[in-house]
C-alpha cells in the first residue's frame, strides 16, 4: 500500500493533497505523516518532503511553481540577475498567498496554476518576459551549453518570442563558457564589433574573443580569479601573445555588468591603435 513519503518521492516531493489523494492516501494518512515529521505541511492543501529546495517550498507557499531566474538556478544555467527574489508562476488563474518571509515576485503568464519547478523553456520565456533582451540571452546560451534545450525546443523558444526579439535565437551559440561572455558579444555586436569566439592560438591556447585577427579579449565570471598562479599563467598566455602580434585586454565580471562605457571605450582604443599599427 502506498504512504504519503513514498508516493511524494515518486511525485518530486512536493503535491497537492487532492493529487495525493488520487493515489489512495487519505487525510488522516497525510495528518500522520506530518505529525510524524516524514513530510510537512506547505500551506493548507500542499504538502512536501523535508529536503525539497527552500525556493520551490516558498513557490508553493506563495501559490505556484518556481519559474524564470529562480527557476535557471534551479537547473544550473547562467543567469544575470543577482537578486533572490523568488519568481513564482501562478499561471492563468492563480492566486498568490500570503506567507512568512515572503520575498515573492509573480508571473501571470497563460498557463495552468502548477507546483515544483518549471522546464527550462518555460523559464527562459518568462525570463525575456520578466527581464528582457540581455538577460534572456545570457541564460539561452548557457542552457544551449548544457545541453538542457535541444533543436525543437530552441526552434518553440523562437517561435514563442516576439517578432523583434527572434534575432537572440539566431545570434546564439552553443558554446559559450559564460553568461558573462555572452552579454560582452551581445553588446559589442550592438555596437558594431563582431568577435570570434573561442580560438585556439598557438602557444597560447584557447582564447575566449578575437576581434579584427589582432585583439583578443578575456572575461572572468563572478568567482574570484585573483590567485597568483592563476594570475601568472595569464601574464605567461598574455606575454605569449604579444610576442605574436596580438594586444590581450582581460575585463572582470564587476566591469561588464557595473561599468560597461569603460569596457567597450577600452575595447574601441585597442582596435584604433591596432588599426595606426596597420
Amino acid at each position: 500500500m502506498l504512504d504519503p513519503t513514498t508516493t511524494l518521492h515518486r511525485m518530486g516531493g512536493l503535491a497537492r493533497g487532492r493529487a495525493l489523494g488520487a493515489f489512495g492516501i487519505s487525510r488522516k494518512a497525510l495528518s500522520r505523516a506530518v505529525g510524524a515529521g516524514t513530510i510537512f505541511r506547505v500551506r493548507a492543501g500542499v504538502f512536501a518532503l523535508p529536503l525539497t529546495p527552500p525556493a520551490v517550498l516558498s513557490a508553493a507557499a506563495h501559490g505556484g511553481a518556481l519559474t524564470c531566474t529562480s527557476a535557471l538556478r534551479i537547473h544550473g544555467v547562467w543567469v544575470l540577475s543577482e537578486e533572490d527574489a523568488v519568481h513564482v508562476w501562478l499561471g492563468r488563474n492563480g492566486r498568490a498567498h500570503p506567507h512568512e518571509n515572503c520575498r515573492c515576485v509573480s508571473h501571470r503568464f497563460d498557463g495552468p496554476t502548477r507546483l515544483g519547478v518549471v522546464d527550462v523553456e518555460a523559464a527562459l520565456l518568462h525570463l525575456y518576459r520578466c527581464e528582457g533582451d540581455e538577460s534572456f540571452f545570457a541564460s539561452f546560451e548557457s542552457a544551449w551549453r548544457l545541453g538542457l534545450v535541444s533543436t525543437a525546443s530552441r526552434a518553440r523558444i523562437r517561435s514563442e518570442l516576439p517578432a523583434r526579439a527572434r534575432w537572440l535565437v539566431d545570434f546564439a551559440r552553443g558554446n559559450s563558457d559564460s553568461g558573462l561572455e555572452s552579454l560582452l558579444r551581445l553588446r559589442l555586436h550592438l555596437e558594431g564589433i563582431d568577435l570570434t569566439s573561442q580560438v585556439p592560438i598557438p602557444g597560447v591556447g584557447r582564447v575566449d574573443f578575437v576581434v579584427d585577427g589582432r585583439l583578443i579579449i578575456e572575461v572572468d565570471g563572478r568567482e574570484n580569479h585573483a590567485a597568483s598562479e592563476k594570475r601568472h599563467r595569464d601574464l605567461v598566455r598574455d606575454a605569449v601573445a604579444s610576442g605574436l602580434g596580438y594586444e590581450t585586454l582581460r575585463f572582470d565580471y564587476a566591469q561588464v555588468i557595473h561599468d560597461w562605457p569603460a569596457v567597450s571605450a577600452a575595447i574601441r582604443g585597442a582596435l584604433r591603435r591596432a588599426g595606426d599599427r596597420a
